[in-house]
């Protein structure tokens, strides 16, 4: 399943802009995960940490994952991510050794 593309993402987010950062990003999950080459597209929020989010996608290749990261929304979030952010994105790229759930 290597051919695919998929990363994990931590989002540290300044603790007066969280919820911000929630509202902003749950309006992208559905409509991402609808996207030409989606496989995986979770938002996630840690417990003991409000201010930390995760993001887990699985994209049908970087090609893919290219054309999303280029839509107006998301160039426009990129420009400004530092506004929510206290540090920039921490990205660890992944394997996807099991197949996907996201079509049982």
């Amino acid at each position: 399943m290597s051919e695919h593309y998929g990363f994990i993402v931590k989002a540290k987010t300044r603790p007066e802009k969280s919820d911000a950062f929630e509202a902003l990003f749950a309006a992208f999950v559905e409509p991402s995960r609808q996207e030409p080459g989606c496989i995986e597209y979770h938002m996630l929020r840690d417990k003991q940490d409000p201010s930390l989010f995760m993001f887990y996608e699985i994209w049908a290749s970087k090609a893919h994952l290219d054309v999303h990261s280029a839509l107006p929304h998301m160039v426009e979030f990129a420009q400004r991510r530092m506004e929510y952010l206290e540090e920039d994105f921490d990205f660890q790229l992944i394997e996807m050794l099991s197949a996907s759930s996201a079509q049982r």
